[in-house]
């Protein structure tokens, strides 16, 4: 059962792990709550080096002099009003969530996009809007009623980091008001459940056969990628052609590439084993013709 919020709410414990979590700690700490402990991810090996690595919330709070941990057992020792989980990567035990009042931010206007990748899947699936829910934690997942409630409006060029970073500054800001206004009573989630899976590589994989906005998507998205000569070759950004073509798909025309229906603008990409440039930079120095194509 979840345990209510008391009506003042003066300690917080934070739990979360990678930079978009991060606003909403740092916001926390500047409006004076009294953070007793934060709880993230154990280090983890990154990069080339494979060397041990914070999370960026560990980082930053260890920045902001608070006290950080990996382990959640901790939670028993801590005397705190309220628990704040910003996409810490991790299930609540049952027992914690009956001791403790857990609120969370979810990226998505739920019951739509429960998941661990709500921002992703509305994007590909082509909502024209999305969201930020301040909601209770349950055992199941992003089941927990609603406290607060903001309705974002998804530009269609809008790619992931751009949309993500507005609805982080939306969540921070709806965290702050709302424990400063006191949380009041949740409400319950209506409506039909959709779920938000990770991303799979091959989800990323680009068919030309697609139509030409649901291939803007995918890149929108990030990690998008096809071959080019029989290699690797990621595709960073696009933008939408209304312009008549008569491309078959992965066809060349320029930077206007063919799809199912209707083309692309390739606007910024990244050959095999070569840094990030601008299309036309790429263009230039591989010459395509008119005979290549894109895509297996």
């Amino acid at each position: 059962m979840t345990v209510p919020p008391p009506a003042d709410i003066s300690r917080v414990v934070y739990l979360g792990t990678p930079a978009l979590a991060v606003p909403p700690l740092v916001a926390l700490h500047e409006a004076g709550y009294d953070i007793p402990l934060v709880i993230s991810r154990p280090d983890a090996r990154r990069g080339r080096g494979n060397e041990l690595t914070s999370s960026p919330v560990k980082a930053a709070a260890l920045e902001l002099g608070l006290p950080v941990t990996d382990d959640l057992a901790a939670l028993d020792e801590i005397d705190t009003d309220l628990a704040v989980v910003v996409a810490y990567g991790r299930i609540i035990p049952t027992e914690l969530l009956d001791q403790l009042a857990f609120v969370n931010i979810h990226f998505s206007l739920l019951p739509r996009w429960r998941g661990a990748a709500p921002v992703e899947r509305a994007i590909l699936a082509g909502d024209t809007h999305t969201g930020v829910c301040l909601m209770a934690l349950e055992e199941e997942l992003d089941t927990g009623a609603v406290y607060r409630r903001s309705t974002v409006a998804i530009d269609p060029d809008e790619d992931l980091e751009e949309l993500r970073d507005r609805l982080v500054e939306i969540g921070t800001r709806q965290l702050v008001d709302a424990l400063a206004e006191g949380l009041g009573e949740p409400v319950a989630q209506v409506g039909e459940p959709v779920y938000a899976k990770k991303m799979t590589s091959a989800e990323r994989e680009i068919d030309w056969t697609d139509d030409a906005e649901e291939i803007h998507r995918r890149v929108r998205v990030g990690g998008a990628f096809t071959s080019f000569r029989g290699k690797r070759f990621k595709i960073h950004r696009t933008s939408r052609s209304d312009a008549p073509n008569g491309l078959e798909p992965g066809a060349f025309d320029g930077l206007l590439v063919g799809a199912g229906q209707g083309a692309l603008q390739l606007v910024e990409v990244q050959a095999e084993g070569k840094p990030r440039q601008e299309a036309a930079a790429w263009r230039n120095g591989a010459h395509p013709t008119s005979d290549e194509r894109l895509g297996r």
